[in-house]
């Protein structure tokens, strides 16, 4: 989830509640040490490099699956083989207001799971595999669970692991919301955690952060509603049974895509510690990815066809571009744009055109280490107003994990960024906006990582964005 996913309408009259979520003393509380963790029951064993189970990666609410190509690399840097493992792309990925009404281009929970259900089905008959494993972000772990518990998914699934997934709600409130799937008293989660929290021959393992995770916090300051009480806090992503392991100084994202992440994940599934958590370099780099747009106010990751994908080489320094275009693809129904052999030591500039020619991406990348095929694009809703053409504006993002103030040192130029709040990180990206008069070059630092862009000036229908590398 990010802050635009969350649905919960600003206008409620928020009441403090009694903390009803007492249940450390079901649970197994670890806090991540250097050790070895193993699957908790005997009938799943930890995975064999011979014979890896395949992994299916399961993004969340908002997102698209081009967030766990890190993650991917990381275990394709363990040896564990690239056709073993896979980041579904789940159509609409924003949830509706309430798990039973239908809204345009968002899901319920049993959309999520059925498009689960057809992911998991295509893996076990393209590999042979009889199992699969999943590990899911945030929203994307309870539609794991929903799918396991409920949709015949212990039959196919021999581990799961979820990630800052609000597994007893991001708030557990009567009668605020009361149909959300983040909410933990609505029915749908009541139902979810009835009886028992994890299935019979699968192995559970739940990462979350102490403290720093936005959506499992006692005081709803992320939900725009800071003296709320939301009735969960930190324990919210635990389960009774799961292996439940803390990932100090974590956020909403890192806890799932960080380097930290991966190795109690890694160790899970194999029974012991990667060799490395860094990205090892691959020499033939070839990457694809989806092109999806905004429809009806949401996000989706339908893909769009006819949409122009040009791929341009930029100097590191000013961000202009060095020479004639590398790659240019009409998107087919599919909406991939590739493939596109790269360099591992070059930096480029991405632009995405709308059919309707309405909207003009640029997305600049840092160079990749490794192949990839979810190299995804998500064009933005047309901007309302194209008429005015005395500013521009360049947006640094994070989709890996959140700006924290006094955490993070983030600047445009040399100036500091604005917008990033205080306390818990809870914003992915920060915008910089300057005169239009002509072409400049800004430099979105993030800590020790700096992209520099080309502004694009007198365009409105243009957005620029620094997404930030590979971390």
């Amino acid at each position: 989830m990010d802050n635009a996913s969350f649905r919960p309408r600003v206008g409620w009259l928020w009441a403090r509640h009694t903390h009803r979520h007492v249940r450390s003393v079901l649970l197994t509380l670890v806090t991540l040490v250097p050790c070895t963790l193993r699957a908790q029951s005997a009938t799943v064993p930890p995975a064999s490099l011979d014979a890896p189970v395949p992994i299916v990666f399961v993004h969340g609410n908002g997102d698209h699956a081009g967030l766990w190509d890190t993650t991917i690399w990381r275990f394709e840097s363990n040896g564990y083989p690239r056709d073993r493992l896979f980041a579904i792309d789940l159509p609409n990925p924003m949830a509706t207001a309430s798990t039973t009404t239908r809204e345009p281009n968002r899901s319920t929970p049993e959309d999520q799971a059925a498009a689960l259900a057809a992911e998991v089905t295509r893996v076990l008959l393209r590999t042979g595999a009889a199992k699969v494993a999943l590990v899911g972000s945030s929203r994307g772990g309870i539609t794991m669970r929903h799918y396991v518990r409920f949709g015949g998914g212990a039959a196919h699934v021999s581990h799961v692991v979820t990630a800052g997934t609000p597994n007893h709600g991001v708030f557990a409130l009567d009668g605020f919301s009361a149909g959300s799937e983040f909410n933990g008293r609505s029915a749908f989660l009541r139902a979810l955690n009835a009886e028992r929290e994890v299935e019979p021959g699968v192995a559970y393992l739940t990462l979350r952060s102490d403290s720093l995770d936005k959506y499992a916090q006692p005081f709803g300051a992320a939900l725009g509603a800071p003296t709320m009480a939301t009735g969960v806090d930190a324990l919210s992503p635990t389960l009774a049974g799961a292996q439940n392991v803390v990932l100090p100084g974590t956020d909403h994202r890192e806890v799932a895509f960080g380097p930290a992440a991966f190795k109690a994940t890694y160790a899970f599934f194999t029974g012991r510690e990667p060799r490395t958590t860094a990205i090892a370099a691959e020499s033939t780099i070839v990457l694809d990815g989806m092109v999806s747009a905004n429809a009806f106010g949401a996000p989706t990751n339908v893909p769009l066809s006819g949409a122009l994908v040009t791929v341009h080489e930029v100097d590191a320094t000013t961000g202009e571009r060095v020479r004639a275009a590398l790659h240019t693809q009409r998107t087919r129904d599919d909406g991939r744009w590739g493939p596109f052999q790269a360099s591992a030591t070059s930096r480029y500039e991405f632009e995405v055109v709308a059919p309707d020619s309405s909207v003009i991406l640029h997305v600049y990348r840092a160079p990749f280490p490794r192949s990839s095929r979810v190299v995804n694009f998500r064009l933005p809703a047309p901007p309302s107003d194209t008429t005015r053409g005395d500013s521009v504006s360049v947006l640094l993002v994070r989709p890996r994990g959140y700006l924290g103030a006094g955490r993070d040192r983030v600047l445009f130029d040399d100036t500091p960024a604005r917008g990033i709040p205080n306390g818990v990180p809870t914003t992915d990206r920060v915008s910089w906006r300057g005169p239009a008069d002509r072409p400049r070059t800004v430099r979105a630092r993030f800590n020790d990582d700096v992209i520099a862009v080309r502004t694009q000036p007198g365009d409105r229908r243009r957005l620029v964005v620094a997404e930030l590398p590979n971390e």
